[in-house]
């Protein structure tokens, strides 16, 4: 090969192509060749680099995707599902025989679905704009306010729809829109609360299926017997933060729809029983906070348990239709078992007012009435002639007296100490008798001298047996502490005084400082009929419950027949007379009880004087004990003769024949024979 004619050779030079190959020699072709091959560190230097930011990205991808994977599921979880907790119903009430004192019942509401009014509020704003930009006002509304007034006119717009089915001029409360789009938009808004029977049947049949109108039902409390048992039954209250278990969601946003809670009575002492187990559903939501979708999870509300209560729901009405407006309790207990068959305290209120929240005015009414207070449990009062029975059990325990001793003359009068104590208001001079007929008359000079005979201690003593210096412990909230048995040296640490002859004469007779309730004395009642020392009430009921037992009282058969002997001829001869008298008389049935007249000091405006507490307690049949019963009644004016022989005894009468008469037709509770604890 020749070197080509176009290139010079170099001089002294052979051509290289002249040259063996062994010693061939590119020069600096060579040289330019090297300076771009692929190999150069600077380009493997930038490759690497590119490498690792590749392998980084891809890497940080990997590591966000892959491995943070389930964070954010869980942050996009969160951002767009939202959880409705719907409380469940509430259990009934229920008296013995299954009827309901308490029940829920259908509470019907017209309601906005603003899930499907998107559109048309998007549409209305746009609108509203509209409306400012052509008359050029100067005070254009911020995007907020646009917001606001679009709302409030939609929903004005299907209110009066409503308006003109039920012929109605309700208005929106704009605030209460712009409070329920802000807090509960997943729940519909109510624009009518509670329609009649009526407007309920009218809006089912004019509107549509299809309509963000529908009419929602959910459930109220309602008690069939209005203030009967008010105080007992208690009412309910409203919950805006019901509780729900083993509901998933926990962490999700979370709307509540309002339940309720017990405030008072039964309702209160066993609300967990009755409340019921809330339900809810779990919704996709879109960024407006809208629900896009079915329910992801849903669970029905269950009801709660129901209560069976040992009250007799006739008896009850009777117990309140015989104390009328007059300010008192009535008591009765099943003798065999301590379950309470009527409680009944006056004055009352209407339990349906608290439905669905009481309001101030009715607040402010039953206030005014005093109504508040359950005069069974939550008032202590001197129990009068009635505490005479204590002082009777005492004097014949303690050897004191004898049923048939003669232990004082009564004239009508007697001095004790320096100070003259009268019998019957000095009306009345019985004379001599024995302890049957001082109880029969409720002769206040036989009972003077039998506390002196027996001493305040030992009086205290056996009430205190019989449990009338504590609670009851009955199944309600209220129960007063204030009970008082005193003595001696109760009066020298409370009073700093002596205690005086004529402290222990009152003391006899329930005055001076002793006080009770009406449920104590109604439990001292069964106990006598039991011939024992104590009765536990309960409100509950049991079919199947056996009867009580306490220790006996303690007396002779004798001792017993005399006090026996003396509460019945109270009800036959006595101060209770009036029952046996053919208006009042049960034909067949022997009524034992003994009543009382108690007398307290109070101001009644610029006036003071003092008003009695007419008292009856006892038990009947004689022969059989099955109900016991104490009535206590209040004076409402000072000066005012109210005794326990014509107040009390009929109202207790009275409720004594409605007992009997449905043992007689078959439809009161079954009652074995009843023994009477013998005595020692």
């Amino acid at each position: 090969m020749s070197w080509p004619a176009s290139i010079p050779k170099p001089a002294g030079r052979s051509s290289p192509l002249e040259k063996p190959a062994d010693t061939l020699s590119l020069g600096p072709v060579s040289r330019l060749i090297e300076t771009h091959h692929a190999r150069n560190p600077r380009l493997l230097a930038f490759h690497g680099a590119l490498a690792a930011v590749l392998v980084l990205l891809v890497g940080g991808l990997a590591w966000r995707q892959l491995l943070h994977r389930g964070l954010y599921t869980e942050r996009e979880r969160l951002q767009n599902q939202r959880r409705i907790i719907i409380p469940g119903p509430r259990g009934n009430i229920l008296d013995r025989d299954g009827r309901l004192l308490v029940e829920n019942r259908p509470r019907f509401s017209v309601v906005l679905n603003l899930a499907e009014l998107r559109s048309e509020l998007r549409g209305e704003a746009i609108r509203v704009m509209r409306n400012y930009r052509e008359y050029d006002k100067p005070d254009r509304p911020t995007p907020d306010q646009v917001e606001h007034i679009s709302r409030s006119a939609v929903a004005q717009r299907y209110l009066d729809r409503i308006n003109l089915i039920l012929g109605r001029n309700e208005k929106i409360r704009p605030h209460e829109l712009d409070r329920h789009f802000a807090q509960t938009l997943l729940l519909p808004f109510v624009l009518l609360d509670d329609l009649s029977p009526e407007e309920y049947a009218r809006l089912i049949e004019r509107l549509p299926v299809t309509s963000p109108l529908q009419v929602y039902a959910s459930s109220s409390r309602h008690y069939p017997f209005g203030s009967a048992a008010s105080h007992v039954l208690g009412y309910t209250g409203v919950a805006d933060n019901p509780q729900t278990e083993d509901f998933p969601g926990e962490d999700l946003l979370t709307f509540k729809v309002k339940g309720t809670f017990g405030r008072d009575g039964l309702e209160k002492k066993f609300d967990d029983l009755l409340q019921g187990e809330s339900g809810g559903a779990i919704y996709r939501v879109d960024p407006a906070g809208y629900k896009i979708d079915l329910p992801i999870e849903k669970r029905l509300p269950v009801q709660g348990r129901n209560l069976t209560t040992s009250l007799d729901i006739d008896l009850q009405l009777t117990a309140e239709e015989a104390l009328g407006e007059r300010t008192g309790a009535v008591v009765a207990l099943d003798v065999r078992t301590g379950e309470i068959l009527a409680l009944t305290s006056k004055p009352d209120f209407d339990l349906n007012a608290f439905v669905p929240r009481l309001t101030s005015e009715n607040a402010e009414k039953i206030t005014g009435q005093g109504a508040w207070l359950n005069q069974a449990i939550g008032g202590a009062y001197p129990p009068g002639s009635t505490f005479k029975l204590v002082t009777a059990i005492a004097a014949l325990r303690n050897g004191r007296i004898s049923p048939t001793a003669v232990i004082a003359d009564c004239q009508g009068v007697t001095m004790i100490g320096n100070k003259r104590f009268y019998c019957d208001n000095g009306e009345k001079q019985h004379g001599t008798l024995t302890l049957s007929e001082a109880i029969a008359t409720s002769c206040d000079i036989y009972f003077y001298q039998a506390g002196l005979l027996t001493s305040p201690e030992l009086i205290a003593t056996e009430a205190r047996r019989f449990r009338l210096d504590r609670r009851t412990g009955i199944e309600l909230e209220g129960e007063t502490g204030r009970m008082l048995i005193p003595d001696p040296e109760w009066k020298e640490k409370t009073q700093q005084e002596k205690w005086y002859p004529g402290d222990t004469a009152n003391m006899a007779i329930g005055q001076g400082y002793v006080l009770v309730t009406p449920l104590e004395m109604a439990c001292f009642a069964a106990s006598l009929a039991r011939n024992e020392l104590y009765t536990v009430p309960t409100l509950l009921h049991n079919p199947n419950a056996p009867a009580q037992h306490a220790p006996p009282i303690g007396l002779t058969p004798e001792q017993r027949e005399a006090l026996v002997s003396g509460m019945e001829g109270c009800t036959t001869h006595g101060t209770a007379y009036l029952i046996t008298k053919p208006a009042f008389k049960i034909p067949g049935v022997r009524i034992a009880g003994k009543t009382g007249t108690a007398q307290k000091r109070v101001r009644q405006g610029d006036k003071l004087g003092t008003i009695n507490y007419a008292w009856f307690i006892g038990f009947a049949p004689v022969e059989n004990p099955q109900i016991a019963v104490a009535v206590m009644i209040e004076g409402d004016s000072i000066g005012e003769s109210y005794g326990g022989g014509t107040y009390s005894a009929p109202v207790a009468n009275t409720v004594i024949r409605k007992y009997m008469e449905k043992q007689a037709a078959g439809t009161g509770p079954a009652v074995p024979k009843f023994n009477v604890t013998p005595s020692p």
